[in-house]
């Protein structure tokens, strides 16, 4: 299933995308997209019946904005160098164990949302980024085979970072990462079952209309089970909860002098195969 949420800002209410393209209403059947439904067998069952019985109301799509296709995000953890094709570029050694950092929930937006530049910024960037969307605790997982079971579904995440912030200015990443609207995610919430291998989609980012990030997430050091399972050792993670699970080559960082990092007025879209498609206009926080 894709799984959604639409309306203004913080009166997002759940909907579908059937198999013909049609958005349907969700809200006679279940309250929200969030974790308590991902963790809730009955009700997900109570969604695809509903759907297979076409007994959804259609919405019409048209001026209608999509939000975040999570609501009340538990935690946002990030993996950092996880393509071996964007080591390469930064001229970093691959690590030999995940590098995990955290963005706060509060930077979620939605997929087509005003993305902000922070003020003094000079070097913000662009990652197209598989998301792996949590629907069962995970906790001390035993192999990478296993954690694929906690997984509810995927979705496209930007991660949207501000180099100098996270290299230059001391300290963790983390400053480079939790401006202000520095995570839209969706649109949809794909469920796990459409998604056959999570190691073989597709990832594209574009800039004014240019190619810059054309990757697969084959080329991912840590797979997206070993991350969840290696994860689990050191948090538990639970039903709502986010892994961004790192970015192909093809960044600004890694481009050569003059760095073509992001302005006001830039325009970004990008795109996971099956996850859909997101698009952001920068302008100045």
């Amino acid at each position: 299933m894709k799984l959604l949420r639409v309306g203004t800002a913080g009166a997002e209410t759940p909907a579908l995308l059937d198999a013909e393209g049609i958005l349907r209403d969700l809200s006679g059947v279940v309250p929200d997209i969030d974790g308590a439904l991902l963790a809730d067998e009955a009700a997900l069952q109570r969604i695809h019946t509903a759907a297979e019985a076409g007994e959804l109301p259609a919405l019409d799509a048209t001026g209608l904005r999509v939000g975040p296709p999570l609501a009340r995000i538990g935690k946002v953890v990030c993996i950092g160098l996880n393509y071996h094709d964007h080591a390469r570029e930064t001229g970093a050694e691959p690590p030999a164990e995940p590098v995990i950092f955290f963005k706060a929930a509060d930077t979620v937006v939605g997929p087509n949302d005003m993305v902000l530049v922070p003020r003094g910024s000079r070097k913000t960037d662009w990652e197209v980024e598989l998301a792996v969307v949590i629907g069962r605790t995970a906790r001390y997982v035993e192999s990478a085979q296993a954690a694929l079971g906690h997984v509810a579904g995927y979705a496209v995440a930007h991660d949207v970072s501000e180099r100098e912030f996270q290299i230059e200015r001391g300290g963790t990443w983390d400053k480079g990462k939790n401006c202000e609207t520095f995570n839209p995610l969706g649109p949809w919430l794909v469920t796990a079952d459409e998604v056959a291998d999570p190691q073989d989609l597709s990832l594209k980012l574009w800039v004014n209309g240019e190619l810059k990030q054309d990757g697969t997430t084959a080329e991912q050091i840590f797979p997206v089970g070993e991350v969840v399972r290696y994860v689990s050792q050191f948090m538990t993670l639970y039903p709502g909860d986010v892994i961004n699970t790192g970015t192909p080559a093809g960044v600004a960082m890694g481009a050569p002098e003059p760095k073509p990092y992001l302005r006001a007025g830039d325009v970004v879209e990008l795109e996971i195969e099956g996850l859909g498609r997101q698009r952001q206009e920068f302008k100045d926080a």
